[in-house]
């Protein structure tokens, strides 16, 4: 068996694109995986096609010794656009050689450690505030809102949830200046008492619709300084999280605000590799490890999980993406034994379900692992053709 060609596919997700690589083999056998990321969807296109003379010709069932080659291509510029194109076709040919052996993906890794994984509902609130009019969901105008967005997670039994700094009003917003571009002035991230005042309106009123019961998480990103992460965890300890969110490059500065709280601390999402992880492990500067597969690929994947547990640290799989992105991250969740929980958008546009050829089983708020050969689904390619994205 050798690769025959390697295709990449995106499609507009409504206000992002979902990013795909495909694989066809010299045999018939089609390999998928996701690598979506919508600051960057030409740049990871191209570089995939920049890796793909690396290994077409190739046995795809070779996946170690064709990522240690990728390895060699992306060596002097590491991580980021170049990673993620790895990752892509690294999930692409772990799908391949599960398919060839007629098991799914986590077979491959020991066999499955569970039967379904539980689910947090993410970018609670988040979505409906910028999106609503492409999500067909009920705006997010009031705290009222909050607090039925609140109650419909119960109502559908979901028993986490994680939101940002949403604020409600005509229209509505989300508090993100770590990610968008403001032309006019250079963003400090500070944090004022207004808005630390709201986050504790924001909180409270999440965890009075919801109950003591269920698990409530707020995700900061890279939207404050430390000092300002500090600040925002001294008020939310009362409201009992299940995790405060923090995205930094610097463990120290990280091991400083999971030592100024009694919130447990999540991060590691734009973090790649174990080496990447390293240098928080070995601080103990987070709780909860959070890992992204389509940007770092299944092989990466695991052994990050599997690096976390050494340090006695759980993972929860970063997963705001099309359903192949959910199902990679359920084959990871099966092939490890330290899953704090997993992420999954609710609110989306609504054909998501369509892009599978199965339908994914979520009951409960749990997700049922999947039993077919490979990720347990393919991609749909005449509905993503349905949704072009802008070339």
């Amino acid at each position: 068996m050798k690769i025959d060609r390697i295709d990449t596919l995106v499609c507009d997700a409504g206000w992002r694109p979902w990013q795909f690589v495909k694989i066809v083999t010299d045999d018939g056998l089609v390999g998928y995986g996701e690598c979506s990321n919508s600051k960057t969807p030409r740049g990871i296109a191209g570089t995939v096609r920049d890796l793909a003379p690396t290994l077409v010709g190739q046995d795809p069932r070779r996946v170690e010794l064709l990522n240690v080659e990728m390895c060699k291509v992306i060596r002097q510029c590491p991580g980021g656009i170049a990673q993620t194109a790895m990752a892509g076709i690294d999930a692409a040919l772990w799908d391949i050689k599960a398919k060839a052996l007629g098991v799914p993906v986590y077979e491959l890794f020991g066999g499955p450690t569970r039967d379904k994984v539980r689910l947090y509902w993410s970018h609670c609130g988040t979505y409906r505030a910028r999106f609503a009019h492409v999500l067909g969901t009920p705006p997010i105008r009031t705290m009222d809102d909050i607090a039925s967005l609140g109650k419909e997670v119960v109502a559908r039994g979901f028993t986490a949830l994680k939101t940002n700094v949403v604020l409600p009003g005509t229209p509505a917003g989300v508090h993100e200046p770590g990610f968008v571009a403001n032309p006019l002035r250079v963003d400090d991230l500070n944090i004022t008492p207004t808005l630390l005042r709201h986050v504790e309106k924001l909180i409270g009123t999440f965890r009075d619709a919801i109950g003591p019961e269920i698990d409530l998480a707020l995700d900061l990103n890279f939207n404050f300084k430390t000092e300002g992460y500090t600040r925002i965890a001294k008020v939310l300890e009362p409201f009992n999280l299940m995790w405060l969110e923090v995205d930094t490059y610097d463990p120290q500065a990280l091991l400083q605000i999971k030592e100024s709280t009694t919130i447990p601390i999540c991060s590691g999402e734009n973090l790649y590799t174990a080496r990447g992880y390293r240098s928080f492990f070995d601080l103990h500067a987070m709780d909860v490890a959070m890992i992204d597969v389509p940007w770092n690929g299944f092989t990466a994947s695991k052994k990050i999980a599997d690096l976390a547990e050494l340090y006695e640290l759980n993972f929860a799989p970063h997963n705001y993406y099309s359903h192949l992105a959910t199902l990679m991250s359920a084959h990871l969740c099966a092939a490890t034994t330290n899953v704090r929980i997993m992420e999954t958008d609710v609110d989306d546009v609504p054909w998501k379900d369509d892009l599978l050829t199965e339908p994914l089983e979520i009951a409960n708020g749990q997700l049922t692992i999947p039993r077919k050969p490979g990720w347990g689904a393919d991609l749909s390619e005449k509905d993503l053709q349905k949704h072009p994205w802008p070339k």
